[in-house]
Order: C-alpha cells, then structure tokens, then sequence
C-alpha cells in the first residue's frame, strides 16, 4: 500500500542528476521550482504533478527528490519548471492556469525555449492534455502519464459510483456518502500516512463478510480485491474535498440503474442514493476534456492502474480524439506496470524520447508496448 500512494503522489526516478542553478518563489500564490541542469541546451520541460492530500507537503517546492524524479529530462539538457498550484485536491484548472502562467514566467526572465514540453503524472496528465487541447501551440510535444484522460466529472463520478455501491453491500465499513457530503460538520481530510493502517481495517471488514462477494466487487470496478482498501480510501478523500469545493454534492444517483454485478437486484435496492445538491458544472466544466488536440502526444499507461484504470480513462481519451478527426496527433504507449505511475525509469525515458524524434522529424510514434 504504501507503494502504491508513493507512485500516487511521487512518481519516483532512482538517479540523481546534477543541478547548476534552481529558481524558485510564487505566482499568483502558487509556489513554483525550476532546475536547471548543468549542460541546459536552451529546452523546457513544464511538469505538472498529481493529486495531492489537502494539507500533504507540496511535492515540488519543498522536496528533496524533486530533481531525482526529474532526471530523465534534466540528463537531456531540459530545464524542469513545475508549479504546486494554488489549490490542493482537485486542481485540473488551477494546475493549468499556474503551469501556463510559470511558463509565461520563464520566457520571460530566462527567453523563449527553442522547444518545450509538456510532462505530468496521474491529476497532473490530466493538466497536461488539458494544455494540449486549450494552449497547445506553446508546445511542442506532449507526455501524459498515467493521465486523468476521462472527463473529469466521469472520473470522479466513478468514485461516487462506487462508495454508493460499496456502502450498499457493505454498510458501516467506510462512511457514508450523506456523512461526506455532510457540509454541517467541520471539514478534515484523512491523513495519509494512516492510509496502511486504515486499509487494512476495510480490508479485514470486508473479507469477514463475504471475502467473495469483496473480490465480485473490486473486479466490477477494475481492481485487485487487495487494492480495493486503498481506492476506498482515497476516493472518501476526493469525494470530501469535491464538497468542499462546491458547497454541497454535484452528482445525482437517484436514477442511476447499477449492473455489472453478481446481483445486480440486490445492489440497486442496497445502493446509497443521492440527489445533487449543485451544479457539476461549477467545477468540472472548465478545461473539460474535448480531445481537440493539435501537437503530438505519446500517452503512457500501465497495464493495470487501481485508481485511472486504462480501459475506462485512456479508451475514453481515444474515442474523442477520434470523433475530433486528430487522430494523426496521438499515441498510446503501455507497459507492464502493476499499479497507478508505476513506471521504470527507462520506460519514461524512451517514451519521452520517441515523443521528442516524433516532433523532430515529423514520423509519428508507434503505438504499443514499452519494455
């Protein structure tokens, strides 16, 4: 488990990489970090990190592994600039508006890159195709990992979807979804150094009641039984902080027909149902995913991702590039990789590289599996 939210949160490169120079401060409240490696050719890559914790340390600005992570770009004469964004939780479109605004920072004080990409895991890919499909001629390639590629209200509806399900056959195990969007009581996200612990606690619940029907459920929504703890946990974390932002509960289960079960029946008569108490589009509609794309992107996901799973996210992402006609503008790499950014660092690497030969030479990358 705690792997698992350690890819989450720190999609980890083992190498360190020498650092010549580091800008750091605040644009518009949002702390930012550029390195530069020793040998800068003049290249840039903006990065965009993933979901965070409210209240968890800022990855970029406060870490030391920062430039270890940004090794793979930093070896090749990259700048990295990567901003924390003003807000943690849900960020998609203040991590675009601070990600393009430090990109206007660094051209201005440093001069414009003679090329520049665009990088970000898991929340943080989604920020990069949102770049891509709104600000895309300030780049010139693009790399999504393990990206929230779905629309987001698709994405974070699914969780809903499931706690909804999850608290019908197993009630009392997680809170409910009326406690959560309960905004009468004070706010307090759960800490995440007590994820293990608390998975652990769901984990042993669930299999004491009926560890078939635990397995039945987790395959439904594309997990391992094993990872349905830790998604438990990081869903009620998602679903509280989407309450705060909004002031109440955008999504609405009241006539939804659920299936895919072993007793479809007994789930929708189960279900924990609620209506929505504000409009989704208060904060889902800016920088919703369109796949309008028009400069290349080389996406990477694993074969299995407990939170995004490629089936539901990545598929989802292809089909609209496809009803956009922008087909020529986009491709998906995968790996073996067992779990959420759980990349080696030579699969990031040549994934990056094949994106940077796509853009210098106009042949685009083959679709297809990574090493």
């Amino acid at each position: 488990m705690k792997k698992l939210l350690f890819f989450l949160l720190i999609p980890c490169l083992s190498f360190a990489q020498n650092v010549s120079k580091i800008d750091t401060g605040a644009i518009i409240g949002a702390k930012y970090r550029i390195l530069f490696p020793e040998n800068w050719k003049g290249k840039l890559v903006m990065y965009a990190h993933g979901y965070e914790f409210m209240g968890a340390k800022p990855l970029q600005s406060e870490s030391s592994d920062f430039p270890k992570r940004m090794a793979p770009f930093l070896e090749r004469g990259f700048a990295v600039a990567a901003s924390d964004y003003r807000v943690q939780g849900y960020s998609l479109p203040e991590g675009v508006d601070d990600t393009e605004a430090l990109r206007g920072y660094f051209v201005k004080k440093y001069g414009k890159p003679d090329s520049t990409f665009m990088v970000g895991h898991s929340l943080g890919g989604g920020v990069t195709l949102a770049m891509m499909e709104n600000f895309g001629k300030n780049y010139h390639g693009a790399l999504p990992l393990c990206p929230l590629s779905s629309r987001p209200y698709l994405q974070c509806r699914k969780e809903f979807d499931m706690y909804a399900t999850f608290n019908g056959l197993f009630p009392n195990v997680v809170k409910s979804l009326s406690e959560i969007f309960d905004l009468s009581k004070p706010y307090q996200a759960q800490d995440a150094r007590k994820m293990v612990a608390r998975a652990m606690e769901i984990r042993k619940a669930i299999y004491a009641k009926d560890s078939a029907l635990a397995v039945a459920f987790a395959k439904r929504f594309d997990l391992k039984a094993d990872d349905l703890p830790f998604s438990l946990f990081f869903n009620e974390n998602v679903l509280r902080d989407l309450a705060q932002k909004t002031g109440g509960n955008p999504f609405d289960n009241t006539n939804t027909l659920y299936s895919g079960f072993p007793n479809d029946l007994a789930v929708n008569q189960k279900a924990e149902r609620l209506a929505a108490t504000v409009n989704p589009e208060s904060i889902f509609s800016k920088y919703d995913r369109t796949g309008n794309v028009n400069t290349p992107v080389v996406a990477m996901h694993t074969i299995y991702d407990q939170l995004i799973p490629p089936t539901y996210g990545i598929v989802n992402f292809e089909n609209m590039v496809h009803k956009q006609g922008k087909d020529a503008y986009f491709t998906v790499k995968y790996t073996n990789g067992q779990g959420h950014c759980n990349f080696t660092n030579s699969q990031t690497t040549q994934a990056f590289d094949e994106l940077r030969s796509w853009v210098k030479t106009g042949v685009k990358a083959k679709a297809g599996f990574v090493e």
